[in-house]
Formats: C-alpha cells, structure tokens, sequence
C-alpha cells in the first residue's frame, strides 16, 4: 500500500470512543472518499465503515483555526477538539498552538469562518 494514512495514521474513532488520540495499525484500514484511515481495532474499523462522514476531520484534516483565518496549517493529530461531534484538529509546533489562539475567539464565529473559507475552497476545487 504507497498510499500515506490520514491523520498521520491514528484511529479517527478513537477521538470519539477513548476522547484521546490513539495512532492506529496498518492492518485495519479503510478507505473513505480517496483517503485512506487506519484503526486501533477492527471495530472500531467497522465503527468507521457504519458512518465515515462521523469520524473524518473537519475540512480535509487541516487545521481548523488556519481554515478561520483563511490559512492552511498542518494539524497535529494530538491537538484536537470533539464539537458538536465533530472532529476538529489543530496546529501545534515549538511557536504556535492553534487550540489556545481558537480558545481565545469566539468559537461560533472560528466555526462560521471556518465553515465559510473551506466552502469556497471546495467550490473552487469543483
């Protein structure tokens, strides 16, 4: 398999069902919309396959503060958020933690932008 796991390999279901970043195994995997998640179970791989959409980042796995300000950052797959079950994931390096600047705004406002810049990037990409 050449194809390169999303969220660099850990379990999208994990976030929801441990509320913690667990890295998956190459053995369970699947593939949903053209990307390829791995798993820390086979349930949790079935879980996944009952409803992906559920369990995928928000905005292709870039970082949600970077879509607010019309930026796109590499997430790192520690620094996340579950709101209103859905997963967002977060920027942080030796400079920057994207959570604690997205912690600083409104949040509904973080989200409207967001929403709103990662709607025109998809139009544009169509």
């Amino acid at each position: 398999m050449n194809q390169s796991p999303e969220i660099q390999g850990y379990c999208p279901v994990a976030y929801f069902l441990a509320n913690e970043p667990l890295e998956g195994r190459p053995e369970f995997h699947a593939t949903h919309d053209g990307r390829m998640y791995y798993f820390v179970s086979e349930d949790a791989k079935q879980e996944f396959e009952k409803n992906p959409d559920r369990y995928v980042p928000a905005f292709g796995g870039r970082c949600a503060f970077g879509m607010s300000i019309e930026k796109e950052f590499q997430p790192c797959p520690r620094n996340f958020r579950i709101i209103d079950d859905r997963l967002y994931l977060f920027l942080h390096d030796d400079n920057t933690n994207a959570l604690e600047l997205w912690d600083r705004e409104d949040e509904a406002r973080c989200l409207a932008n967001a929403n709103h810049h990662w709607s025109n990037l998809q139009q544009a990409a169509s």
